[in-house]
């Protein structure tokens, strides 16, 4: 029997509730992401007022109770009644998706909101949200509920205008406080470092602006604040902070051309990875696009210039990749331009395909005059390039004769490998097990349909010091790039892996982490899509095994263990205690229960939530500098809850 359908099934969802109804077509998440996102939707309305020179301040303060406030001082949202639909500006920008001022390049010439849905779907998305406008010597003030308006847009007066929130009249801007729903959001509490790190690259991105955030849920509350007059180049310096550098002062390059204002700062250091970060009107363009191709083929080529025209050059028999010239290069390039056409809902790459010759042809033009006034900073960069090419050439040596061992073994795979018997990606999982013993206990508790298990031994190698030909020709590394499937830096294609679920197994000690964090280091560097995809995994396996009245059960910190031991009875004598010292000690069943089940075994996914805060950690981890890593670790080591030393 058919089900009828008419025009009755049809539903108009009226204002704002298409927002409610499906959060993520807007926010793309409403779990943590999404509710930061909500913060940044607001502060990039105040960036738009900077960018246009109005702004210099904004303040982002985090309530108690989930409340958050923005605060800038730029001309205020308009309060005047609009002539067609005949309300105030204010509740128009604040309760209708697409209305704003930057669709017609009058008021913004360049905005990193273009879609004009940001505040509105804020104030959809929050259980109440109010705006104060300050203009012209008068606060205006308009509250809603769900974004609905409790009333039209009226003038604030008394302490409503003078106090905490609405400050003294005789300054311009804009307030934005919300209140986040609770019936939409998986949490609401928001995480004061990831906000800060977002608002410290904006302000990186937008010299000469103060950017500043408060925690007031603390009694002593916490405050960053940020202000950058050298722009690109102080978010350079600032992820060079820890490398060894071969030039002193970054390379800037900045021009407008055909409207698209650029500014680049560049400056290598003795490391072997890239660091490189793009942005379109402030949005981070992760997967990059046309403007970074543009830049990239500029250095090659100019490089590739130099190499012809010096003595240098003879050392080499073939030209330079752009591989070759962006080993330890560290680059920030930074547009702005009206119009931008993003690829995908993320915004993640630009696609305007004149942006790319705008940017090669302006980015050739400067670094030739820089480095014409620069001989030193020349012959620093086209030593390390040609190293770099060297040891390519020597990489590529070492995987062609990889891949013919590999055709020569019929099944390609190291030896050390436990593979499964199903084929699907999607349902495979690879544990990656310390230890021989750990590896064996693994190999028999696994389900063998989807677990395969990959067994290390000895000491893995830190390729935050050495170069891809030491890298893939390691005898650690390579069962595991083998083992993975899809290659390995430059080369990786996450399309071709065999897993889906990655999973790192390590004993919960010293020499555990140090394993995690050097395998983590080495999928940062050489596989980052798979952490970019969610497809590595931390394996968490119990801390003690706690028996009483011939019952077992396991705590995975301390906390969990003196819970098990109060609820065995007023004598916790009768209980016994075992402290696992590795994975080994565990049986087969055991391993399998605690720590593979996927019913009942507890993993953490790794996420790059942080690019820049990312490349930072690893540097001072892994890198050559013994200070910042001693400084780092004097910082942190109260955060650490489970030390075993």
């Amino acid at each position: 029997m058919t089900a009828s359908y008419s025009a009755q099934n049809i539903q108009v969802l009226k204002g704002l509730e298409a927002v409610r109804k499906r959060p993520g077509m807007y926010i793309g998440t409403t779990g943590i992401d999404g509710l930061h996102h909500l913060v940044f939707e607001v502060v990039d309305n105040s960036i738009d007022e900077a960018m246009q020179g109005f702004c210099t301040a904004i303040l982002v303060v985090l309530e108690g109770n989930d409340v958050i406030r923005v605060e800038d001082n730029g001309r205020g949202i308009p309060v005047d009644i609009h002539p067609v639909e005949q309300v105030s500006a204010l509740e128009l920008v604040m309760t209708k998706l697409h209305a704003g001022a930057k669709f017609d390049k009058k008021s913004y010439k360049v905005s990193g909101g273009l879609h004009g849905v940001g505040v509105s779907v804020v104030n959809a998305l929050s259980e109440w949200c109010e705006a104060f406008v300050h203009k012209d010597g008068t606060v205006y003030t308009q509250r809603y509920r769900t974004g609905i308006p409790d009333g039209p847009a009226r003038e604030a007066g008394g302490a409503e205008a003078g106090g905490r929130i609405g400050g003294p009249a005789e300054k311009q801007g804009t307030v934005i406080r919300f209140k986040a729903d609770t019936s939409i959001f998986e949490t609401t509490t928001y995480n004061f470092d990831a906000l800060s790190n977002r608002l410290r690259e904006l302000a990186f991105l937008n010299k000469g602006l103060t950017i500043a955030i408060r925690d007031e849920r603390l009694s002593n509350p916490k405050v960053h604040e940020f202000k950058f007059d050298g722009g690109v180049k102080s978010f350079v310096e600032y992820l060079n902070e820890n490398k060894t550098v071969l030039h002193k002062e970054p390379v800037v390059i900045a021009g407008v051309r055909e409207e698209v204002e650029v500014e680049l700062a560049i400056q290598y250091n003795d490391g072997f990875n890239e660091i490189m970060f793009s942005f379109v009107n402030d949005i981070n363009t992760r997967e990059g696009g046309t403007h970074l191709v543009g830049f990239k083929s500029a250095l090659t080529r100019t490089l590739n210039e130099y190499l012809k025209k010096s003595k240098q050059g003879k050392k080499l028999d073939e030209s330079l990749s752009g591989e070759d010239v962006r080993e330890g290069l560290t680059a920030v390039l930074s547009i702005k331009m009206p119009n931008p056409q993003f690829e995908g809902q993320t915004k993640g790459k630009l696609g305007n395909s004149e942006v790319k010759g705008i940017v090669e042809s302006l980015v050739n033009e400067h670094l030739e005059r820089c480095l014409d006034q620069h001989p030193d900073i020349v012959n620093h960069i086209l030593e390390k390039t040609i190293l770099a090419a060297k040891a390519r050439i020597a990489a590529r040596a070492a995987r062609d004769a990889t891949r013919r061992k590999n055709m020569m073994d019929s099944a390609g795979l190291p030896g050390k490998l436990a593979d499964c018997s199903e084929r699907d990606p999607a349902r495979c999982e690879l544990f990656i097990v310390e230890g021989d013993s750990a590896g064996g206990s693994a190999k028999m508790g696994r389900n063998r349909q989807y677990q395969a298990i990959l067994s290390l031994f000895g000491k893995m190698l830190n390729v935050e010091k050495t170069r891809i030909e030491k890298v893939v020709t390691n005898e650690k590394l390579q069962p595991i790039i083998a083992s993975i499937g899809g290659g390995a830096g430059n080369d990786f294609d996450v399309s071709k892996i065999r897993y889906h679920k990655i999973i790192i197994m390590a004993d919960a000690d010293v020499d555990g982490s140090h394993i995690r964090t050097l395998l983590l280091t080495f999928f940062y560097r050489y596989m980052t899509a798979l952490i970019e995809r969610g497809h590595v995994y931390l394996a968490m396996p119990p801390l003690y095994k706690v028996s009483y009245e011939k019952k077992t059960f396991y705590a995975y910190d301390d906390a969990e263990k003196d819970r098990l031991l109060a609820e065995s009875g007023r004598d916790p004598g009768k209980a016994a205690v075992q402290r696992y010292k590795g994975l080994g000690e565990m049986n087969p069943d055991q391993l399998w229960e605690t720590t593979m089940d996927p019913e009942r075994r507890s993993i953490i996914q790794v996420h790059l939530d942080d690019g820049v805060e990312a490349e930072r950690i690893f540097s001072t981890l892994m890198g050559e500098l013994v200070a910042p890593r001693r400084e780092f670790i004097e910082e942190n080591a109260l955060l650490v809850s489970n030390l075993d030393v």
